[in-house]
């Protein structure tokens, strides 16, 4: 019987998806080479998932991409529940955080932290010191407009020039207003090792895009191809 070629596996790209919830959004985000799936755990967000749900889906990366669950400061249990029902690689802080908090979370779950950092200002980057020995990655993600109930995801970008202020030597993210379209522009003025999008690929909030997924991991292919580590 003939069967078609089974499809090359891409090399994944040092990219996150963020706020995937369907089986869709998982495949498009592998399929294009993401190096990491994030799945949200905040109720207000219109992309909040359950934890069991959210390991059903990361099935399909294990081996293949680092699975990140997203929280805001999320108490003991709901991390205790994240931990049984999804098995996160990576645990990313996008709440209020304290580095102390940071550094319990570390050790009662042996993940990886990303740190996540609203910027307005460069005073804004230099919070980032605080969590120099506890974060293994930060995230700087623009700061919300007023009277929103989202710490990221709003599709604001923050002024890119203030990156330059970040401390070099370790790998973070750059998140916040980042498209397919302006993606490799971003690259370019920040020099960011990794790159973060949620709403930049949602076709309304929430509601992900298998094609606009797709473009932004196509864009990033091809101004810095590379794998992620």
């Amino acid at each position: 019987m003939n069967m078609a070629p089974a499809k090359p596996l891409l090399k994944p790209l040092p990219v996150k998806i963020c706020g995937l919830t369907t089986d869709g959004d998982v495949a498009a985000a592998l399929e294009g080479g993401a190096g990491f799936l994030g799945f949200m755990m905040y109720g207000p967000s219109p992309r909040n998932i359950a934890p069991d749900r959210a390991g059903d889906l990361a099935k399909a990366a294990r081996g293949r991409a680092g699975v990140v669950a997203v929280t805001v400061d999320a108490d003991d249990a709901l991390i205790d529940t994240i931990l049984r029902d999804l098995a996160p690689d990576w645990l990313q802080l996008h709440g209020n955080e304290s580095p102390a908090r940071a550094q319990a979370l570390k050790r009662r779950t042996g993940c990886g932290i990303i740190r996540a950092l609203r910027v307005g200002s460069v005073e804004d980057i230099a919070a980032a010191q605080a969590f120099t020995d506890v974060a293994d990655r930060m995230l700087y993600d623009a700061r919300p407009p007023a009277g929103s109930v989202l710490p990221g995801g709003n599709g604001n970008r923050f002024d890119w020039s203030l990156t330059a202020a970040i401390p070099k030597g370790r790998d973070w993210f750059l998140a916040g207003g980042l498209t397919p379209d302006n993606v490799v522009e971003a690259m370019a003025a920040t020099g960011a090792p990794l790159l973060d999008v949620s709403s930049g690929v949602e076709r309304a909030p929430g509601y992900k895009d298998a094609k606009l997924i797709r473009a932004f991991l196509d864009a990033v292919r091809g101004a810095a191809p590379q794998t992620v580590q």
